[in-house]
């Protein structure tokens, strides 16, 4: 059975602001594969919608997003034909979706992020987190890297040293030393941050959107001629091809077996 799903609603009394709800919270919000095609329909829509001024992302109950729906992953990620369409097709079309969206991004990040939690928040433009926040993205110990193109967008966002941390050491980080990185504009008491983050929206929407819109094109575009998300695009998809050859491999099912096992892999 699939689970969670992406809620959209008005955000409050504020014109034209959205709120998008990654909600699967007995999950602690992790992302489920249909949870990521909603994402992409989403942002979709609202960069359609020429009255939108401002999104803000946010996780349901105590945590942002855990990361991908483990629960999910024997069922695809052990062929490579489907373990690539997930990651070049569902993730990534919904991450692109976000990075295309002209409508400017606020995340409010309480609990974990983690993983897809971090590949997520480095969409948006502005995030603004709880002190107790904690980020990573532990995949090692599952026995499977992130993906090329998640990997470049989390490593432009977090900087190399910290990405590697996080990839190499399966290291987690507070989030005064994601502020520290430059991956968080501000973070405020746990209790502040819903208030914090609906203020910076209140503040986007408040402002001309066109110019909004177009300081997020020029931003884009600053980053690289060549791709949206600021990839050399011959060199990536000379990655992408054999980047997902692991999936039948021992490793890879020994991690995933193991977490859902709930024991120690033995790599």
């Amino acid at each position: 059975m699939e689970q969670g799903h992406i809620r959209v609603e008005p955000l409050g009394a504020i014109s034209g602001g959205w709120r998008v709800l990654l909600h699967n919270p007995d999950r602690l919000n992790a992302m489920s594969r249909a949870m990521w095609r909603e994402l992409k329909s989403v942002f979709e829509q609202i960069n359609a919608d020429a009255s939108a001024r401002c999104v803000l992302v946010e996780g349901a109950g105590t945590a942002f997003c855990a990361g991908g729906d483990i629960s999910e992953y024997p069922a695809f990620r052990f062929d490579e034909a489907a373990l690539r369409d997930f990651h070049e097709t569902e993730v990534w079309g919904a991450l692109a979706a976000m990075l295309a969206c002209d409508v400017p991004l606020v995340a409010g990040i309480s609990g974990a992020c983690m993983g897809a939690g971090v590949e997520i928040a480095s969409c948006c433009d502005i995030r603004i987190a709880g002190a107790s926040a904690r980020f990573g993205a532990p995949i090692a110990r599952l026995g499977f890297p992130m993906a090329p193109r998640e990997a470049q967008l989390v490593a432009g966002a977090l900087g190399e040293a910290v990405a590697r941390q996080m990839l190499l050491e399966a290291a987690t980080f507070s989030a005064a030393e994601m502020q520290a990185c430059g991956f968080l504009s501000r973070v405020v008491a746990k209790e502040a941050v819903a208030a914090e983050a609906r203020a910076s929206a209140g503040r986007i929407a408040a402002l001309a959107p066109q110019a909004a819109r177009l300081n997020k094109q020029t931003l884009r575009a600053l980053k690289s001629p060549s791709t949206l998300a600021g990839y050399a695009q011959a060199a990536m998809e000379s990655v992408v091809d054999g980047a997902f050859q692991y999936a039948d491999s021992a490793e890879h099912r020994e991690g995933i077996g193991a977490f859902l096992a709930k024991r120690v892999p033995n790599f």
